[in-house]
């Protein structure tokens, strides 16, 4: 017993000390933040005008929720290529219930718990029978998005006569600041408040961290396993809901692709591919970063397919980053 609490209270002690370490990335972060926005408004004045920065805090927000749960599993040295699959399969539940008639307040608990479901499929497949996640969540990926299109026939579903009572959620406005951003800072605060504060949190970073040393101090490693999985896939469900909202379609394609822009905002975030170290607020960041980012270069005309190569590339920068900075042992 004293052999398991002298682990347990090891394995808490390297969680603390890994939420820590991300504390000055973001600061670093911070500054990367400041002086993009700088470039933008030298290259573009518009980009500080007031329609364009609400468009640059909506995407904040869209690409905010699937990154935090991208957050959540990369920080237990997972990975979710699933979310995309699962934001097309919601959005024409969504545009599919709303076109039956069904309630508002039935719909989006509806689609939640398709989006719940997605993720407990994955994360049986990769706690409980221990495939691997790439292999499992791959898997997720391509049946989730066939069945997006075979519920659509192939097509998109407009929600018709329902799209002005559904599209508050995705364009509405709060006290001047969209809801989406709203939803988004909470969802963002108590994502927080579960990795700094509760012993939940603590734990997902203690499996990301050292899975065996976690299990020999008491942890249920399986459970906590599943768990993110499940948090990432309500989270891509989430966003689903405010895409139909926004857009008032249910797109069997949408999110194609987003699970990478997830994957980039993470490791830009400063959470490790290699799991247990990394947090929100680098997220938070993270998702500016790539936002303003992707901003600029609509402002200044560069085409959606050179932007692929230049998000691609910062995934491979951070990534080698970060290899370098565990091989020299720099914290």
């Amino acid at each position: 017993m004293e052999k398991n609490m002298a682990t347990d209270e090891q394995v808490y002690k390297r969680a603390k000390r890994a939420f820590k370490l991300s504390l000055p990335k973001s600061s670093g972060l911070v500054w990367v933040l400041l002086g993009l926005c700088v470039i933008a408004t030298i290259l573009s004045p518009a980009f500080l005008s007031q329609a364009n920065m609400t468009n640059v805090f909506r995407q904040i927000a869209l690409y905010g929720f699937v990154s935090i749960g991208m957050t959540f599993v990369i920080l237990t040295k997972g990975i979710d290529l699933s979310v995309g699959s699962i934001i097309g399969v919601c959005a024409v539940t969504t545009a599919l219930l709303l076109g039956q008639g069904w309630p508002i307040a039935l719909a989006v608990p509806a689609v939640l718990l398709v989006g719940i479901i997605m993720g407990v499929i994955s994360g049986v497949g990769i706690a409980v029978f221990q495939i691997p996640p790439f292999i499992m969540t791959l898997g997720m990926m391509v049946m989730g998005r066939g069945l997006a299109l075979t519920l659509a026939n192939g097509q998109p579903i407009s929600l018709g006569s329902r799209a002005m009572e559904f599209s508050w959620l995705g364009r509405g406005m709060v006290a001047g600041v969209p809801v989406p951003v709203i939803v988004f800072a909470l969802a963002a605060a108590i994502a927080f408040f579960v990795l700094r504060y509760t012993a939940y949190g603590r734990q997902v970073f203690a499996v990301g961290s050292n899975s065996e040393a976690a299990r020999l101090s008491g942890i249920n490693v399986t459970l906590v396993t599943f768990s993110v999985y499940v948090v990432s896939a309500f989270l891509a469900a989430l966003t689903a809901l405010i895409f139909v909202s926004r857009l008032t379609v249910g797109e069997p394609t949408a999110g194609t692709g987003i699970e990478l822009e997830a994957i980039a905002i993470t490791v830009i975030g400063g959470t490790s591919l290699f799991g247990g170290e990394g947090g929100i607020i680098g997220t938070i960041i993270g998702t500016a970063i790539l936002s303003v980012l992707a901003n600029i270069m609509n402002l200044v005309g560069i085409s959606p397919f050179t932007q692929q190569i230049v998000k691609g590339a910062i995934i491979v920068v951070a990534v080698l980053y970060e290899m370098l900075r565990r091989r020299k042992g720099r914290f």
